[in-house]
């Protein structure tokens, strides 16, 4: 078993498991030393996952972050008002992707949360550094939006349909 696949199992037997895991229970389970396990554990950490250390054992911190995609169509002069009604709500702009019948999926990553980042995003846009991905397909693209409840993504929703932004 290389480190990565380790890595994931450790990920795996922690989420489901209904009590917090030992390093030595990890270290059985993994067929490796305590030490191994310490180590896979701050490179799992680096990785992005909120494990806590108790005096129990390891548990995952479950996001509290519910995600939803959006189908959306406007103008380039649109674009600030669409990241405003997502951010304004409460939501992040996690990414923009595209379907692209020659070049096929494409995506960017955004993390948009707040009025400072679009205008940040907004100023290379008009500056010419680049622009909008959603220019190569008829302006329909996609956003994958991180809000902390689905009440909040509704939210969200219900203002990009009533801007007539959100597409069936």
């Amino acid at each position: 078993m290389t480190g990565t696949e380790r890595r994931t199992k450790i990920v795996e037997l922690i989420q489901n498991s209904e009590k917090p895991l030992s390093g030595t229970a990890l270290a059985k389970q993994c067929d490796v030393s305590r030490q191994v396990i310490v180590q896979d554990i701050a490179l799992i950490r680096a990785s992005g996952y909120d494990i806590i250390s108790t005096n129990r054992g390891y548990i995952i911190q479950e996001p509290l972050v519910r995600e939803r995609v959006f189908k959306v169509n406007h103008t380039d002069e649109q674009l600030e008002e669409e990241l405003y009604s997502i951010i304004d709500l409460g939501g992040t702009v996690v990414n923009v992707m595209v379907n692209h019948r020659v070049y096929g999926h494409m995506e960017a990553e955004l993390r948009i949360n707040s009025r400072r980042k679009v205008e940040a995003f907004m100023e290379d846009i008009r500056s010419g550094k680049s622009s909008p991905l959603k220019n190569i397909t008829s302006n329909y693209h996609y956003h994958k939006v991180a809000a902390d409840s689905e009440e909040t993504l509704d939210l969200i929703e219900e203002a990009l349909r009533q801007k007539h932004f959100l597409v069936s």
